[in-house]
């Protein structure tokens, strides 16, 4: 177990300061993630339940004003269903952007110490270069990661939606 804290040590210090940035931005994303993946489990079920129980009470499902009431049921529960998704589609979005920046600092420290050193050190060019290549590949296997995910739950939520709206059909 320590050698694996000392591992993620140091690889986030050859990242540079924007890898812990990354790092912050994938561990926020993938708890909302599971937090969703834990709603889907649980609540989406006792939620349908409510939902189907509150309109098969109502005795008229015919007029304007059920249908009114069907339709605000039916927002209320995508409106639940899709919570903290837009703020993961934006942290995945975000994740390719960061490694872009950790790209940026990583070359301006080699062309830092290429101005000092003349442009024929090699090994005083490598820790820039390892700064501008680790954040990159961070930011891409944190936006991977999550654009699988939004779109399985993308999917969970359209499916889950649709049957609430096909189990609240009108009595016609």
């Amino acid at each position: 177990m320590g050698d694996i804290i000392i591992a993620v040590r140091d690889f986030l210090e050859m990242g540079g300061q924007v890898l812990n940035i990354i790092a912050l931005v994938i561990f926020l994303m993938w708890m909302l993630i599971l937090e969703r993946l834990a709603y889907f489990q649980t609540e989406v079920k006792t939620l349908k339940a409510n939902i189907q129980s509150s309109w098969n009470k109502r005795k008229e499902k015919k007029s304007w004003a059920s249908d009114a009431i069907r339709e605000q049921l039916i927002s209320e529960f995508n409106m639940s269903a899709n919570q903290y998704i837009p703020i993961i589609k934006t942290l995945v979005a975000l994740c390719p952007l960061l490694g872009l920046m950790g790209t940026v600092t990583g070359m301006i420290e080699v062309f830092d110490v290429m101005a000092v050193s003349g442009s024929g050190n090699a090994r005083s060019m490598a820790s820039g270069v390892s700064k501008a290549t680790i954040p990159t590949m961070a930011g891409m296997v944190g936006a991977l990661s999550g654009v699988f995910l939004v779109t399985i739950l993308n999917q969970k939520v359209t499916s889950e939606a649709d049957d609430l709206e096909d189990s609240l059909g009108s009595d016609e």
